[in-house]
């Protein structure tokens, strides 16, 4: 059995093979530029060939591209874009079309064609990962699954924080699911706030199999915990330090007891570690985080947990993990079968073994067999 997964954030989108007739550490990857940052390349290129811009395709991930755009624009050089594709930008195309972005119709497409660098908008392109398998004579036509990471905002109201509404969102899923697989959907199922899940979903027609969507953040902190040394623990706080998000989920028995979200660029390493005490003790308030410019914070179980025990108590993931090196409170810097970068993918898989029911037994005895659990299940993963 082969399932196809790939986790796609700010820096790269990294892609695992699994196939379950080989040890997790045999399953073909690949770690490449994200999405965000091919687009922000093609778009850079047409502002130095003072070309205009064309943007079509669908909503992904901003950040570098939308830059991008902002510079294109600067630069006195006009930009034309789709509404999916521009709501890449922002969800109210009111605000697009303030920054000098001319919104036109599907119908016009073909007029400004040739005339325009041209670049299409999508966070998941199954055809090139399939052809760059293929030239190391690799096929991916027996899939049973496909799985894609990706964080998602939102679609927030007018006048809504989208801050709020992702963390209202996350809260939401907890109480009512309290487990981290919870942040996965089959693509029929994505709930329609979810406008970049959505956008996934759509960019995968050429996928003739089963797809799963899945929040990357809650992803990478499940993916680390398949780590030998954490699978066993009853209590520990784990976080993903990403590029441009911070999560933290303090774990216990009854599953997630407590959450915080910020933006990882506007923290330093005494910041950082002062939340994540609060969030270990018990005091930590979403006012806390959501006050300096964050997404929020709850704590649901306030039952203390002390960072500063013995053994692990503290597990951390993430391109921008190197934030705690060095921290007082001791870090266990998670590889899950021996690489940090595929983590989010180990919780994807565990996603499709939630979403699918048939497919759990041969994922789940090779990812529990590789931490020498066999087949028993930490409090926080799903039962099988």
């Amino acid at each position: 059995m082969k399932i196809l997964v790939v986790d796609i954030g700010t820096g790269t989108q990294d892609i695992v093979l699994f196939d379950s007739r080989l040890d997790v550490e045999n399953a073909y990857k690949l770690v490449l530029p994200s999405p965000t940052m091919i687009i922000r390349r093609r778009i850079q290129q047409a502002t130095r060939e003072h070309r205009p811009l064309l943007m079509t395709g669908l909503l992904m991930g901003g950040g570098p591209c939308a830059w991008a755009v902002e510079d294109h624009l600067k630069a006195g050089l006009p930009v034309l874009a789709t509404p999916e594709a521009a709501r890449t930008l922002n969800d109210d195309l009111n605000e697009v079309s303030a920054l000098g972005v001319k919104i036109i119709g599907d119908e016009e497409v073909a007029g400004v064609m040739g005339k325009a660098a041209h670049v299409e908008m999508r966070d998941f392109d199954f055809g090139a990962i399939r052809r760059a398998f293929w030239e190391f004579g690799v096929a991916l036509d027996d899939l049973a699954a496909v799985a894609v990471g990706v964080f998602d905002h939102g679609a927030a109201p007018p006048g809504v924080s989208d801050r709020q509404f992702r963390f209202d969102y996350l809260n939401d899923r907890i109480r009512a699911e309290n487990r981290l697989t919870a942040f996965a959907y089959p693509a029929e199922h994505i709930p329609p706030i979810l406008t970049r899940l959505q956008a996934v979903a759509r960019s995968a027609r050429e996928v003739d199999t089963r797809l799963v969507v899945m929040d990357t953040a809650p992803a990478a902190v499940l993916g680390a915990m398949f780590n030998v040394q954490v699978s066993g623990l009853e209590r520990v706080v784990v976080t993903n330090v990403g590029n441009f998000h911070t999560l933290a989920f303090r774990m216990g028995p009854g599953g997630i007891e407590g959450v915080f979200e910020h933006h990882t660029g506007l923290m330093d390493r005494e910041r950082l570690e002062a939340l994540l005490e609060a969030l270990a003790d018990g005091s930590l308030t979403h006012a806390d985080v959501f006050g300096s410019m964050g997404h929020g914070a709850l704590v649901y179980d306030p039952r203390p947990f002390d960072l500063h025990g013995e053994g692990i108590r503290l597990v951390v993931t993430g391109p921008r993990r190197a934030l705690l090196r060095g921290s007082k409170l001791r870090p266990w810097f998670a590889a899950p079968f021996g690489d940090m970068m595929i983590a989010g993918c180990f919780g994807l898989l565990a996603g499709v073994a939630d979403c699918f029911p048939d497919l759990r037994e041969p994922i789940f005895s090779a990812l529990y067999q590789q931490t020498g659990n066999g087949k028993e299940v930490a409090p926080w993963d799903v039962p099988l």
